[in-house]
């Protein structure tokens, strides 16, 4: 009986790489997509965390990341040892850890959120009278405090793409812009870029921000996130004039790099079973790291249908 390879690709792989996919999406919806297609391999053109994160909810199948090297600045930002000490620290916090982060990390965590739901999930915390402590990224956790008048300590890792965001720049290309204009953005972006926007949201909050715009024509809308989502963004509305949001005057060249060292070799030779296996992860470590994953599932279930 042959084994069933299913290839994810997240939206910030280069559009090629997407169209080799059976699925494009946000990380934690591909994880679960496998899940629910009884994937026997996975071959994930993404970064190191989301293949971790497809083998704790598919501890049967086989995970394959096509780019060894395709990791994340908030995990290579994140000294685990350093991170359980100042979790002790704050021993009467609820941890709560966005999903970008390493299976060690979210192994320590009382909760996993996305950036989709974090907003719901802490709300509830904070309702239930708990004080939150929120790692790893610390652009996402300014923009909660600063949004909701929290004071949760925050670990101090970011998103290099994201982190390159900023208000002059921003403020330099919308006074060139004669027309309406618009700035969605990724919470993973520093704060005063986020106090900018006119939406600020996950991936595919953003691209259903486009899908349904239908304001004036002519606007120009900036995106700050990674630029691969604008593929995405124009196959959806190839009438929008649709911009990433600059990084410094005059640039609008903001890529993971990370993300793209999945080629299409690379790609097709993890289809073929080469590639990096995630087989280091003890059945402990993905038990413990599944945990507060499927507690924000069980929320999700609970608030949003």
């Amino acid at each position: 009986m042959s084994k069933r390879i299913v290839t994810l690709a997240h939206y910030y792989t280069q559009p090629e790489i997407q169209q080799m996919a059976d699925k494009v999406g946000d990380s934690l919806e591909l994880s679960l997509y496998a899940k629910e297609c009884g994937a026997d391999v996975i071959v994930f053109a993404g970064v190191r965390f989301m293949a971790e994160t497809a083998k704790i909810l598919n501890p049967q199948a086989e995970v394959i990341l096509p780019a060894s090297g395709s990791t994340c600045s908030l995990v290579t930002q994140t000294d685990v040892k350093a991170l359980q000490k100042w979790r002790e620290e704050h021993a009467d916090y609820v941890h709560v850890s966005y999903i970008n982060s390493s299976a060690e990390h979210k192994a320590i965590s009382d909760w996993i959120v996305t950036s989709r739901n974090v907003d719901d999930i802490i709300a509830s915390l904070y309702a239930e009278g708990k004080k939150v402590a929120f790692s790893p990224d610390r652009n996402m956790g300014a923009y909660l405090n600063f949004q909701y008048g929290y004071d949760m300590p925050l670990w101090s890792a970011v998103c290099e793409v994201h982190d390159k965001f900023n208000q002059a720049a921003l403020d330099e290309a919308f006074a060139a812009v004669k027309t309406a204009k618009y700035l969605i953005a990724h919470p993973e972006s520093p704060l005063p870029v986020l106090q900018q926007a006119d939406y600020v949201g996950s991936t595919s909050g953003m691209l259903n921000w486009i899908k349904a715009f239908n304001k004036e024509p002519d606007a120009v809308i900036f995106v700050a996130t990674e630029d691969g989502i604008l593929y995405n963004m124009g196959l959806a509305r190839p009438d929008l004039n649709i911009k990433q949001a600059p990084i410094y005057a005059g640039c609008q060249c903001n890529s993971c790099p990370y993300m793209k060292m999945n080629t299409i070799d690379a790609v097709k030779r993890a289809q073929a079973g080469e590639g990096t296996r995630i087989d280091y992860l003890t059945p402990q470590q993905m038990d413990d790291a599944r945990l507060p994953i499927e507690r924000m599932l069980e929320f999700s279930k609970r608030y949003y249908q």
